[in-house]
């Protein structure tokens, strides 16, 4: 298993505690301002709508039920049975299916892609939360997913966004009350380069076919009352153009 266990106990511990209900946690912005815009980013580059359409680290579900109502056969996959268990509970109709994933981990993701043939793949915010080691193991387990059709939208934290949390984290009053469980769970945000994204995809073997910058939102405010929002770079990648 690539992922530590240290790193699996902190995410299944996280959304143990975690309450239910969309907003709960701090990513878990409503899709409108999430996965809407990377959807109409995304879209364009897709050879292939009808493919499967994974939902990789999906969390709780709430972008995974956004796409489901917009393609016909969608996945959300996340490393937390707990999570699931979220996401499960918050979709009692069965819209999405949903999988334990360690998309890092030896052969997973090729497992999987063996099941369901070549995928789109939508990824918000989970590159740095991955140790340094399971980086490019994970990268290459989205390459594996989307195969020769499929195309892979990343949105990951910028540079720009590790002084922004720090800040948060370091105020006197404490850290806003969504972003305390993160940190209290050792699920403090790694830093990625922003260049070392793209060399990620290539190394992979994917050619990165349009990138660009958009704030990642969360679900908490500061003290005068605006969005706490993230500086965050997102990437389209496929293999061949």
């Amino acid at each position: 298993m690539s992922v530590t266990s240290r790193y699996r106990d902190a995410w299944e511990g996280f959304w143990r505690e975690a309450p239910d209900g969309q907003g709960a946690v701090f990513w878990d912005a409503e899709p409108a301002l999430t996965a809407g815009p990377h959807l109409a980013l995304f879209e364009p580059h897709l050879t292939d709508p009808g493919l499967p359409m994974v939902d990789l680290g999906c969390g709780n579900g709430t972008q995974t039920r956004f796409l489901a109502d917009r393609f016909p056969h969608v996945l959300g996959v996340d490393l937390s049975a707990a999570a699931l268990d979220h996401a499960r509970r918050a979709d009692p109709a069965g819209q999405a299916g949903y999988r334990l994933l360690d998309a890092a981990g030896k052969g997973e993701a090729h497992t999987l892609h063996a099941e369901i043939g070549d995928a789109n793949v939508y990824v918000r915010g989970v590159l740095h939360q991955a140790d340094p080691d399971d980086r490019q193991p994970l990268v290459d387990g989205l390459a594996a997913l989307a195969g020769d059709r499929g195309r892979v939208f990343l949105a990951e934290l910028s540079e720009a966004a590790k002084p922004v949390l720090m800040g948060l984290a370091q105020s006197p009053a404490g850290p806003p009350p969504k972003l305390a469980p993160v940190f209290r769970h050792g699920i403090a945000p790694g830093e990625v380069a922003d260049d070392a994204v793209p060399a990620l995809l290539r190394a992979a073997g994917l050619t990165v076919l349009a990138a660009g910058e958009l704030p990642l939102t969360t679900t908490e405010y500061r003290p005068d009352g605006t969005r706490i929002e993230l500086p965050s770079k997102w990437l389209v990648a496929g293999r061949g153009h």
